[in-house]
């Protein structure tokens, strides 16, 4: 599925199979994510001028900001990286620095579509590999003996003149043998390419890319590229072989154009706590690089060249989603930049019982759903009545207005509590059914929901 076959209404109604409720948040990345497909459209000179319109996600924890982020790189097949602003420091502190987020997605991005190459030359790569088990089964130098098929009593392939039909040769025989399955079980050895690299630690906050010094290719240079012999079976070694040749048939300077691209184009930064680096800077203490961290933020979010092993990405249409719960601090806490470059802000809403009840039941994956697949394994089926749902979903509201307001991360935890004898014995239980009701649901959790300290520790 693509951004080009999706409009807004589409998108919501795709985010609205794993996430319940959030309209306005839904509406407003389905937007920015129609405006990417738009600006390609648009005529080339004025392409470059459109920005991504960045958004800021507030509200508290658990109510599926990370998770609307999360599907829509899923949805669109988008390059996505998730990453914590409050890890990140100011130049010349120690810790992370900002444009580090930048590397991370291009290596996702790199692997995967270097994985998708992989399985189109797949094919190819695993005739080599048959022909390499073939070459170690039969040596050029031994084609004129005879060769015994293992564990056969009376069937053997005689010699035949090399010169005949390749299918009807020794080698043919034995390839017909190989694809059947009927050597999987005998040993061979096996010459793998050694692809192992020397550990080296590094000490300093300055990124070994910054300093323009690529160490894997520095040392691949330097060490002689090696093979080691390995033991295996020949079914084994079949996809050893396979994957091995799979990764020489791919075009890596292909797939890292191709990454870079997906990259610039159709990139999603999601910055977690954005709101941990709002506020201005202190004297001292932990938040002296608060106000530096965002400056340092600032050209990669406007538009930056990010130079990266694979040489240099531009971050201008990167799609950045800001996220924070907003508790002590407001967006306009932010340097009045870096605010201008996330124009959108929406506020998402605390969840209470009614939500708690859909989210139990009504996405493809909803909680109760993955409970009953897992004890289904042990043949234990687990039924769960409308008002044990209901009583789920009270005491989880109850609980995060009592304690710490988690959001929708309340409901694992008392699932958990809740289920907990049922998932020790399940595997005793075979053929059993259990019907989960309120009285069930009173009698687990009543005394740890009636004590305030006990909710706090428990739930």
């Amino acid at each position: 599925m693509t951004v080009q076959n999706l409009k807004p209404a589409e998108i919501v109604e795709e985010l609205d199979k794993y996430i319940i409720g959030q309209d306005k948040a839904k509406r407003s990345v389905s937007i920015a994510l129609r405006n990417r497909w738009r600006r390609q459209q648009v005529h080339e000179d004025l392409r470059d001028e459109i920005a991504p319109k960045n958004i800021i996600l507030i509200g508290p924890t658990g109510v599926g900001k990370t998770e609307i982020a999360r599907r829509l790189s899923k949805l669109t097949d988008s390059p996505f990286s998730k990453v914590e602003a409050s890890k990140f420091t100011e130049v010349g502190y120690v810790g992370r620095d900002v444009e580090s987020m930048v590397r991370d997605l291009l290596e996702i991005t790199i692997n995967k579509v270097k994985s998708i190459e992989q399985e189109k030359v797949k094919e190819k790569a695993a005739l080599i590999a048959e022909e390499r088990i073939l070459d170690i089964l039969l040596p050029k130098q031994e084609t004129q003996k005879t060769w015994e098929e293992p564990n056969s009593n009376d069937e053997k392939i005689t010699p035949v003149d090399e010169k005949n039909d390749q299918e009807t040769s020794t080698r043919g025989k034995l390839r017909d043998m190989l694809r059947k399955g009927k050597l999987n079980d005998r040993y061979i050895d096996i010459d793998l390419q050694d692809r192992s690299m020397p550990v080296v630690e590094i000490f300093s906050n300055v990124g070994m890319e910054e300093m323009g010094i690529n160490f894997k290719e520095m040392f691949g240079n330097i060490m002689p590229k090696g093979s080691k012999k390995r033991k295996v079976k020949v079914g084994e070694a079949l996809s050893i072989l396979s994957n091995e040749e799979a990764q020489n048939l791919v075009d890596m300077d292909k797939v890292v154009g191709k990454g870079i691209e997906k990259v610039e184009q159709s990139g999603i930064i999601f910055l977690d706590e954005i709101d941990k680096i709002a506020g201005k800077d202190h004297s001292h203490g932990p938040d002296v690089s608060r106000e530096g961290v965002q400056r340092d933020l600032l050209p990669i979010v406007e538009g930056f060249n990010v130079n990266t092993k694979y040489g240099p990405v531009k971050t201008d249409h990167v799609l950045f989603i800001g996220s924070g719960a907003f508790h002590t601090a407001k967006p306009s806490d932010l340097i009045p930049e870096l605010q201008g470059r996330f124009p959108i802000r929406v506020e998402l809403n605390s969840l209470g019982k009614d939500e708690f009840i859909r989210i139990l039941t009504e996405p493809k994956n909803a909680l109760i759903l993955q409970y009953m697949a897992l004890l289904k394994t042990e043949g234990v089926d687990v039924v769960f009545t409308d008002d044990a749902i209901e009583s789920i979903s009270l005491i989880a509201e109850e609980v995060n207005n009592l304690t710490e307001n988690i959001g929708a991360r309340r409901l694992h935890t008392i699932m958990e509590c809740l289920l907990e004898d049922v998932l020790f014995d399940a595997p005793d239980m075979k053929g059993e059914k259990i019907t989960i009701d309120k009285d069930y649901v009173n009698e687990k959790l009543k005394d740890i929901k009636d004590d305030e300290d006990l909710s706090r520790y428990i739930l």
